[in-house]
Order: structure tokens, then C-alpha cells, then sequence
């Protein structure tokens, strides 16, 4: 694919081009592509939760100090 060399491209076709060079067909590289994508989803819907849930850092206790015997 010819492209003008200081043009931007985008995530998805990036994606969609390295599937493609790896020998996976058009249907299967969106499948994939799919699957990443939700993954991302599920990532970043995690890490907000985890935000919700963490105490502000001036609230944060600090570990005790213990001596193993």
C-alpha cells in the first residue's frame, strides 16, 4: 500500500495491515481486531473502577513496619 511518507495512520489500519501481512484472511483479521478492541474496553473499564475504589493518596494508611522471626 503507497502512502505519502509524513501522513499520520491510524491504530485500526495499522492493526488491520500487520494481520494482514501475517497471512490472515480479511474476515478472521476482524474477528480479531474485535476481540482486541474489547479487550482495550475491558482494560480501561477496569482501571476506572479501580479508580473509583482507591482511597486519595492522603488517605492511604502506610504499611507497618514488621519483623520476621
Amino acid at each position: 500500500m503507497a502512502r505519502a511518507e509524513g501522513s499520520p495512520r491510524k491504530a485500526c489500519c495499522l492493526v488491520s495491515e500487520i494481520l494482514e501481512e501475517a497471512g490472515l484472511d480479511r474476515e478472521r483479521v476482524r474477528k480479531v481486531r474485535r476481540q482486541v478492541l474489547e479487550g482495550i474496553v475491558v482494560l480501561c473499564q477496569w482501571q476506572l473502577a479501580r479508580m473509583d475504589g482507591e482511597p486519595a493518596p492522603a488517605e492511604r494508611k502506610k504499611a507497618r513496619k514488621v519483623t520476621v522471626e
